[in-house]
């Protein structure tokens, strides 16, 4: 597993003044076309969304009032609240309204016909299943990864490749107040 905490990410701006982002990792590094790509956004301020053609998306709001997202045809205001995924194709000509000011959010991106994510939010113990990827944030409380025993904070999670699930590794919660995004991914063929 890799550990990382949010606030030591570097911020990249977006194009279009909007917001910022911070990888939290991409899969293959540095492949234009990924395969999946983890990441952390600032939303500043309300505007369009970029398009990834042949990705499929899921955001979650991790701090702020929200964000509204419309496709003027395809839905109308479909509303993130904290916690709650919403998911949705990269194919969308986006906006986003933000009622109360800028917000946070949780962007997973897999490649259509690739890879597949699910995303829930949880209070319990989370065991990868073998030959997956993931990626688990902290929203609150205390949680403890696996063998290494690194316990982790809000903002702070962890991610792993198909390829590096082992026996043993797990997150628990250490706190009753432990409350956790989880992303797990799934190759397809």
């Amino acid at each position: 597993m890799h550990h990382f905490d949010v606030e030591t990410l570097t911020p990249g701006r977006w194009r279009n003044g909007g917001g910022a982002t911070r990888e939290i990792a991409s899969r293959p590094v540095g492949a234009e076309d990924f395969g999946w790509r983890a990441s952390v956004a600032d939303i500043d301020r309300a505007g369009p969304f970029s398009a990834f053609g042949g990705v499929d998306r899921t955001l979650t709001l991790l701090a702020g009032d929200g964000v509204l997202l419309t496709c003027p045809g395809v839905f109308e205001r479909l509303p993130a609240r904290e916690g709650e995924p919403v998911a949705f194709s990269g194919d969308l000509a986006l906006s986003a309204e933000l009622p109360d000011g800028g917000c946070r959010v949780l962007n997973i991106m897999v490649r259509r016909g690739y890879w597949t994510a699910r995303v829930e939010r949880v209070a319990g113990r989370v065991v990868p299943p073998s030959g997956h990827a993931g990626v688990f944030y902290v929203l609150r409380g205390r949680w403890q990864t696996g063998e290494d025993g690194h316990v982790l904070a809000s903002g702070q999670g962890v991610w792993w490749d198909e390829d590096d699930s082992a026996p043993g590794e797990e997150v628990v919660p250490l706190s009753p107040d432990a409350v956790a995004m989880w992303a797990d991914l799934t190759p397809l063929g």
